[in-house]
């Protein structure tokens, strides 16, 4: 929000109010109105602003709102699919990243792809927050995508309440270990496809029988860097936890 900043008045003079009058703010002839005002403070101090009740739709008068339910989203995915970006598009905070250079030591361990010009790589995690609405925050924890770094997946997914696994159209074999990690730890998830230069490589019907998840399972398309098209992502995941929750309470 742009600050808006309180104009220069003139410095009244002490013990007088001439200096502060309307004439001399606005450039009135003397003479044209009485001088209003007065020079010391006033006897007593105003009583506070207090909105009638029942004014407004927030919580009652003297009583804190309650914070918003904080809940834990993995972005997950192969190496080179977007994490990073997507928790970087949505974050309101400056995100957390753990990116490191690549070096010469990594050639043939990892790939980013032959379209990529990525330079860098995560180490160890992303982290970033978005507020939904007043009820809600979420918190996101974005996996590193190389497998020595695997081990970790399992300390980030625990307390999560499901994931988006991002998937690059054009390298669906490094997309396997991500799905398949979350059918086996039973984790509510949805498939993101990253719209790479705004294109996928197959249509989204060829990627779900590829990569052989069931109905169940969302399939959507989005582009990493864009903030509202990564907050349908995860409003998608938010539903199918949602829904897998209700399910749970009525079995």
């Amino acid at each position: 929000m742009d600050s808006v900043r309180s104009p220069e008045w003139p410095v009244a003079p002490l013990g007088g109010v001439a200096a502060n009058s309307a004439a001399a703010r606005y450039g009135m002839s003397p003479g044209t109105g009485p001088i209003v005002g007065r020079a010391g403070p006033p006897p007593t101090a105003p009583p506070p602003y207090r909105p009638p009740s029942g004014a407004g739709s927030g919580a009652p008068s003297g009583k804190p709102a309650a914070p918003p339910i904080p809940v834990k989203i993995l972005v997950a995915g192969g190496f080179g699919v977007g994490k990073t970006t997507t928790v970087g598009a949505i974050s309101e905070i400056a995100p957390l990243t753990t990116e490191a250079e690549m070096t010469t030591a990594g050639i043939g361990v990892d790939d980013p792809g032959a379209r990529s010009t990525k330079t860098t790589t995560t180490v160890a995690m992303d982290f970033g927050c978005v507020t939904i609405d007043r009820s809600l925050k979420l918190y996101l924890f974005g996996t590193p995508g190389q497998t020595r770094f695997g081990f970790m997946w399992d300390d980030l997914a625990r307390g999560a309440l499901g994931a988006l696994v991002v998937v690059d159209s054009a390298r669906l074999d490094d997309c396997f270990p991500a799905v398949d990690f979350f059918e086996r730890a039973g984790l509510p998830f949805v498939v993101g496809v990253n719209a790479f230069d705004g294109r996928l490589a197959l249509e989204l019907g060829e990627i779900r029988w590829a990569l052989a998840i069931g109905d169940h399972v969302p399939l959507v398309q989005f582009d990493a860097r864009d903030r509202l098209s990564v907050r349908d992502a995860l409003l998608v995941v938010l539903d199918r936890a949602l829904d897998r929750a209700t399910r749970d309470r009525r079995a």
